[in-house]
């Protein structure tokens, strides 16, 4: 296969998936065209890290896949053989210098994501692959049971021995990630298992929330816990909590949204039999069901720990009002809310200070209840979870199982995972995956 219009590979997509894939492609030699719609390579890259571009974790293979719990097990192959350690060897190699901050997120010394993304699109060029900006695709060209290239909107055809879909998903649509993949992944006879928001603010009526009295408070190394229908912990997550003027952000309340949405998903399939199409999206009613979520102000301390915390602060200062002898002790906007949900005066001093009435407060202390409607939209969620059904995929090469010469890498993919450098380490590895072993199949095929 020869020619302008001819390529051993297609791919559609330059965000870090694709990119990946094209380096990974070129590096083995298959002659390689990256298309993207938009007019600048890696846009959601440059907007990752708050700007800064966390690159990847630097947490072992097993600790990469639990922080990928929407099926990070899927990856296991692709991980082991390009994973945190090998992708951060990659951005040193192109004189990428990077750093390692807390939770072991590795972000590059100059602190801008444009560095990685113009040593990324360098090292493509370097390498051999044309990139192509502003070109979007109309469809995915099938043949007798196979990828065989692309036809762009301009009605310009270009053959290929494979086509890699790295088109993201549907979050953060403004970088151009709005689900163009799935239908062309459906005309191959793919499933789509149900997109749903994660990685997203959650969304709560409470009062103290709709009052706004909370609205800007920042929590430092709390917890923060879901609940199941049957009253058992989903999931716990401890670190950085905001409240906001509609519910919770922060990194904490970010991980947490995932199962908050699956629970809301089981709600509805209880109550009506089906599953609404805007569950998790925000769109609560004064009918929607919540999720209780808990909040605990001492992760590392017992409930008796800090029973017996508030107690020795009381008798220390008898003469002193409770809720100025807890100002040391507990963030000083949530006093007012705690106090009045024990029913303790905040003027209570020590010789008149029930003992239950305390350890009631303890109690609250570690488990501050919050009823969670919902998420934002998947529109305005960091990363979407669903996709491209696993099972229909090969997981050593991401090659479709139903259609050959197909492969998907990234976010398209029913895989994803928590902030701090996990699902850019997914695109990364998943990229390197299908890059290579499209580039080893048109190989073999031009022999």
């Amino acid at each position: 296969m020869a020619g302008k219009n001819h390529y051993d590979i297609v791919i559609v997509g330059a965000g870090p998936a694709g990119l990946m894939a094209a380096i990974a492609a070129s590096e083995a030699g298959a002659r390689t065209l990256v298309i993207d719609k938009g007019n600048k390579p890696g846009r959601k890259l440059g907007i990752s890290g708050g700007g800064r571009c966390n690159v990847t974790n630097a947490a072992d293979l097993d600790t990469l896949i639990r922080h990928l719990p929407g099926n990070g097990r899927f990856l296991y192959s692709a991980l082991s053989r390009f994973g945190s350690r090998e992708i951060i060897a990659f951005f040193e190699g192109l004189g990428i210098r990077l750093k390692e901050e807390d939770r072991g997120r590795m972000f590059p010394v100059t602190d801008k994501a444009k560095t990685v993304v113009d040593a990324l699109v360098a090292e493509v060029k370097r390498r051999g692959a044309e990139l192509r900006l502003q070109t979007p695709v109309r469809r995915i060209l099938y043949e007798n049971g196979a990828a065989v290239g692309v036809e762009l909107t301009t009605d310009e055809v270009i053959r290929s021995r494979a086509v890699i879909l790295a088109t993201g998903g549907k979050s953060v649509p403004q970088t151009g990630s709005t689900g163009d993949g799935y239908p062309w992944a459906k005309q191959a006879g793919h499933t789509v298992t149900e997109l749903f928001p994660t990685e997203v603010p959650l969304l709560s009526e409470e009062p103290y929330i709709k009052s706004r009295e909370l609205q800007g408070l920042s929590l430092r190394d709390v917890g923060l816990t879901v609940w199941n229908g049957k009253g058992k912990p989903a999931i716990t997550h401890v670190g950085d909590l905001l409240f906001t003027h509609f519910g919770l952000s922060g990194p904490i309340a970010l991980r947490c949204s995932q199962f908050v949405v699956k629970e809301l998903r089981g709600s509805r399939k209880a109550e009506s039999g089906r599953t609404s199409p805007n569950e998790g999206a925000g769109e609560a009613s004064g009918s929607t069901p919540s999720v209780r979520l808990t909040l605990d102000l001492f992760p590392n301390k017992t409930r008796d720990e800090v029973n017996r915390e508030f107690l020795k602060l009381s008798e220390a200062e008898p003469k002193k009002a409770i809720k100025n002898v807890l100002r040391g002790s507990l963030p000083e906007r949530l006093i007012p809310l705690l106090l009045g949900q024990t029913g303790l005066a905040g003027d209570t001093t020590y010789a008149n200070l029930p003992r239950q009435t305390l350890s009631d407060l303890a109690t609250l202390a570690k488990a501050f209840p919050i009823a969670v409607t919902g998420t934002l939209s998947l529109e305005e969620a960091f990363v979407t979870g669903g996709g491209i059904h696993l099972k229909e995929i090969n997981p050593s090469t991401m090659e479709s199982k139903l259609t050959a010469g197909l492969y998907f890498c990234g976010e398209i993919l029913d895989v994803h995972g928590y902030t701090g450098g996990y699902n850019i380490t997914a695109a990364f590895s998943s990229g390197f995956a299908a890059g290579s072993a499209a580039a080893e199949r048109s190989c073999e095929d031009r022999t």
